[in-house]
């Protein structure tokens, strides 16, 4: 079955392509000229950097954190060859180097000074080339043992049917991710703790954020000397991508493992991807700019670096829905048609997947969220869901798409007086989830039905929606589901024209520079994001290099 089309409106549809072509064109070359202190410890990792260090702090931030605190500038030239010649100087690993930096034992600092040297920069430079391109080799070890493994194992049919990991601790959730792979589970999601970035910045900000750490019971559960790591953390997720394997081994059929990484942390999560053979990355740029506040100059840069790693690592990013914008409705005080808000929400969305177009992601790699989850909330939902299903297959037709299962809240009320939001999501499914590929994903929510319960639902949702696919022929949008359309395409279009022309205030509201006091951008400043300056940059080198296997 085709999919059905906006009627009347290809001239909108042209205009909107063209606008986010055109600002991820003009956006593109300038972030990959910038570095982010996120980029630095994701460079760390890359060499093998992992864990904690003695004080029980993430190891690659730590000694990130320790070689800009005694000058910002050394960002624009970068921690990798001052890291290197401490290799080569103290003949360690960079681990036990990295142990000794974030102990104070070491200084990296006094490492650089000896790069002035020409003859030792060479040296630096050439083992750099030789570290780096070793761990762009085990990202590729791993790509191609994903691949062999879905020959083993097999695929499992679409839609894939995914849950998301409660458990916080990495040994509590071996248990939980095993039977959820036993009981049908065909993607688990894990959400990566904040990072201390992050952290101490909405601190700064005012915003207080619970940081992650295990109960008493979790320490005791787990025995003397036992690692109690996050679930998200690489640590966590090395164990969990082994636990799933072995479950998947005996179903059989290949289960894939997302992340959801915080904002801040693209680039170290793009790298764990690909060490831990991760399969799909909740990756937004956009998102952390208008959700979260983080400075578009380093959220940018962040995701041009992680996606990079992504596209080498042959792992998949999700772009989300796209943000609620409010702001300009704030600014006139006036609520805006739920039209109006989806379609923001499409126009950033589109943007983020031009981003990463850019970056040379194919469409089949970047999975793209298919309806706003506030939108069930509204009148109408279901008319209203079937326009924005519509807009994203005429807008990205080769770009798989994910049905994330919305969460009920009080304010949400009832669906025409019939459902709630959640309640009434396996009609919805069973209704307007289009037939493979383009109905990739079904994120569900664990409840009281169980898990086995949940996934034999969503199949059969899918498989009512698959045989009304193949019976008959939707034809054109009409009635609310085409109103809906033509105003959010119209929505869609004012945005990315404001965002050309008046920046980023047109979408988020006016931010002081700075973010002392409170207010301004998250991740700006000299510590956080700059240009280069320093053009040997061997990660491109080895990413250009055509990967083996």
């Amino acid at each position: 079955m085709s999919a059905p089309q906006p009627t009347g409106l290809d001239a909108d549809v042209a205009r909107l392509r063209e606008l986010a072509a055109g600002l991820a064109a003009a956006w593109a070359p300038i972030t990959r000229r910038r570095v982010t202190s996120g980029q630095e410890r994701a460079i760390l990792r890359l060499l093998g950097v992992g864990g904690v260090d003695a004080a029980g702090r993430p190891l690659a931030v730590e000694v990130v954190d320790r070689y800009l605190s005694t000058g910002h500038h050394r960002l624009a030239t970068g921690i990798l060859l001052p890291f290197v010649a401490g290799l080569l100087e103290y003949e360690t690993t960079p681990q036990a180097l990295a142990l000794d930096v974030a102990s104070g034992a070491v200084d990296l600092g006094l490492e650089s000074e000896v790069l002035g040297d020409p003859a030792r920069r060479r040296l630096a430079e050439s083992e750099a080339r030789r570290l780096v391109a070793a761990g762009v080799d085990r990202i590729d070890a791993n790509r191609v043992a994903r691949r062999e493994l879905q020959a083993v194992l097999g695929e499992p049919g679409r839609p894939l049917v995914g849950l998301s990991v409660r458990e916080e601790v990495a040994t509590d959730a071996l248990a939980e991710a095993r039977a959820a792979v036993r009981d049908g589970v065909d993607l688990l999601r894990v959400e990566v703790p904040s990072g201390r970035e992050l952290t101490a910045r909405l601190k700064a900000a005012g915003v207080t954020v619970r940081p992650w750490g295990p109960s008493a019971g979790q320490i005791a559960g787990a025995g003397d000397g036992a690692d109690v790591a996050p679930t998200g953390s690489q640590r966590g997720l090395a164990a969990l991508r082994s636990a799933i394997d072995r479950a998947a081994a005996e179903r059989p059929g290949y289960v894939r493992l997302a992340i959801a990484a915080q904002a801040l942390s693209a680039p170290e999560a793009a790298v764990v991807a690909g060490m831990e053979r991760v399969d799909l990355v909740e990756s937004d740029p956009i998102d952390e700019i208008v959700a979260v506040g983080v400075d578009p100059d380093r959220a940018l840069a962040d995701h041009a670096f992680a996606r990079r790693i992504l596209w080498r690592a042959g792992a998949g990013i999700v772009i989300g829905a796209g943000p609620l914008v409010v702001a300009p409705d704030l600014a006139r005080g006036v609520p805006s048609d739920p039209a109006v808000r989806a379609g923001r929400a499409l126009a950033l969305q589109l943007l983020s997947a031009a981003l990463a177009a850019a970056e040379g992601l194919p469409p089949d790699q970047v999975v793209i969220g298919a309806i706003p989850a506030w939108l069930l909330g509204e009148g109408e939902p279901f008319a209203r869901a079937a326009a924005e299903i519509c807009l994203r297959r005429t807008l990205l037709p080769d770009h798989p798409l994910v049905f994330v299962e919305p969460l009920d809240t009080p304010a949400s009320g009832l669906v025409r007086g019939v459902q709630s939001p959640r309640g009434s999501w396996p009609f919805l499914l069973g209704a307007l989830l289009p037939a493979p590929p383009a109905g990739a994903i079904v994120l569900r929510r664990t409840g009281e039905d169980g898990i086995r319960r949940i996934a034999a639902d969503t199949r059969r949702a899918a498989a009512v929606a698959g045989e009304l696919a193949d019976s008959r022929d939707q034809g054109q949008l009409r009635g609310v589901s085409l109103d809906h359309a033509r105003a959010s395409l119209g929505a869609a279009i004012s945005t990315l024209e404001g965002l050309s022309s008046g920046g980023w205030g047109t979408v988020v509201g006016e931010r002081p520079d700075g973010v002392s006091g409170g207010a301004g951008w998250l991740g700006r400043g000299p510590d956080s994001v700059t240009d280069r300056a320093d053009p040997f940059d061997p990660l491109a080198e080895a990413l250009a290099a055509h990967p083996a296997g």
